[in-house]
């Protein structure tokens, strides 16, 4: 028997909530199948099954909030059966196995009902006797059901629509109000494929009337995007970050035809399309090895120095600003390096990661080089001790030795937690950087 519990993706997180369940319970499951969808504070991630087996002992619904480590259903192996129990191993029964109350139905026979049923009815002013029950109580799930059933569109969970990560996404870029879209996945929950077949309802034109001209709105003030759970917790964490990190910052110019060069060369050998990002990878891994201060951290006592090295790639998504990790990136090649980086900005895109993409990063980089930025200061990611900002690659005329030449050129600016790097530390770690930049043969020393 194995417990299926609600994951963490961060060291602040106290809930997640259950999105849907992508396996019903009884359902056959194998290691490394996604069963459910967990919406945390960071993103929606698929959770994959720890072990091969049926799913059983279901104990959470789509649209709950459930604390962390909170056991919420089990993979049994053949003869076993679910443990009873409340909401986590430790806890007392829950609720619905309480002595249930007695209701009575329209033809003026008993029915009983549980406590946590009767709760649910009081709630939403629903008549238990209209009820109808699987068994011979009626439970909070037959209540849930038939509320959804007598709603039009999608059904609820403590005021959020269940939904799908990419229904939300394709209801948002094709302006459609999730809540009117009727369901046809686990417990009701829309789909991607109930946003495309969904058609609006026709609307009367109104007549046409004389009326003051609107007073305009800045496009911020207005929808849900910047004040989703995503958004105010990066606000959160990153005024955080400026309020209690002490920031410096060190800004070199780097000569960036050797890294064009490399480029170009691993191109025509690699099988995946390589990006300069994923050469920076590469570069600030091997670098990150040489300088343990600027891959470690600050614990209030003392810097603790990480292991491995596990570079992480600041993620611009219209809900706030995500970190997936490419771990152990210094064993890695460029190529793999490529692909993996490839795999998790698109699980990123789609609202599919992993709660292993995001953890364990030991140092972050910020490329708006593709946007036409020159240079920028970034801020530090906690609990990380810098982070790296990278511009764009472009021509300038430079002076060398009296004479006047073009060059490929870039900026990096690095900034810094002063409590786990000084400034000797950061420089340092960016000399070798921009050694390896202008010259990527050292790789191979």
């Amino acid at each position: 028997m194995k417990e299926v519990i609600m994951p963490a993706l961060g060291m602040s997180q106290d809930t997640g909530r259950l999105i849907a369940w992508l396996k019903n319970e009884g359902d056959a499951v194998e290691k490394g199948d996604p069963i459910m969808e967990v919406e945390t504070d960071k993103t929606t991630v698929e959770v994959e099954a720890a072990a091969s087996g049926t799913l059983g002992g279901v104990r959470a619904r789509a649209g709950d909030d459930v604390p962390v480590g909170d056991v919420i259903a089990y993979i049994l192996k053949p003869g076993e059966s679910a443990p009873d129990g409340g909401s986590s191993a430790s806890e007392p029964a829950a609720p619905e196995l309480e002595a249930p109350a007695t209701q009575t139905n329209g033809n003026g026979s008993a029915k009983s009902a549980t406590p946590v049923a009767q709760r649910v009815a009081a709630a939403h002013d629903v008549d238990l006797s209209q009820v109808p029950s699987q068994g011979k109580k009626v439970t909070r799930s037959d209540v849930e059901a038939y509320i959804s059933a007598g709603t039009n569109g999608a059904p609820q969970r403590n005021g959020i629509v269940l939904a799908s990560p990419k229904a939300r996404r394709l209801a948002n870029e094709r302006g459609i109000d999730i809540a009117l879209i009727t369901g046809s996945g686990p417990d009701g929950a829309v789909i991607a494929e109930d946003v495309e077949n969904y058609t609006p309802p026709a609307v009367e034109k109104a007549p046409v009337v004389s009326a003051p001209a609107p007073v305009p709105v800045p496009a911020t003030a207005t929808g849900d995007v910047q004040t989703g759970p995503m958004w105010r917790r990066m606000a959160e964490r990153l005024t955080q970050s400026w309020q209690t990190i002490p920031h410096f910052y060190l800004k070199r110019e780097v000569y960036a035809d050797g890294l064009v060069a490399w480029r170009k060369s691993v191109m025509e050998r690699s099988p995946v399309k390589v990006t300069y990002t994923d050469l920076l990878v590469k570069a600030v891994a091997a670098s990150l090895r040489q300088h343990p201060h600027v891959n470690g951290q600050w614990n209030g006592e003392g810097v603790v120095f990480n292991e491995n090295v596990n570079v992480g790639l600041a993620v611009a998504l219209d809900q706030g600003l995500l970190v997936p990790v490419i771990h152990n990136a210094d064993t890695l090649g460029v190529t793999a390096i490529a692909e993996r980086r490839k795999e998790i900005v698109t699980r990123s895109l789609d609202g599919k990661l992993k709660p292993g993409d995001l953890q364990e990063g030991t140092f972050t980089i910020s490329n708006l080089g593709m946007y036409g930025i020159d240079n920028f200061n970034a801020i530090v990611n906690p609990p990380q001790a810098a982070i790296l900002a990278v511009g764009r690659i472009t021509e300038r005329a430079v002076p060398v030795n009296g004479e006047i030449e073009i060059h490929s050129m870039m900026t990096l600016s690095l900034s810094c937690d002063h409590r786990a790097v000084d400034g000797a530390r950061g420089a340092q770690f960016l000399d070798t950087l921009t050694g390896i930049l202008e010259n990527p043969m050292t790789l191979l020393d």
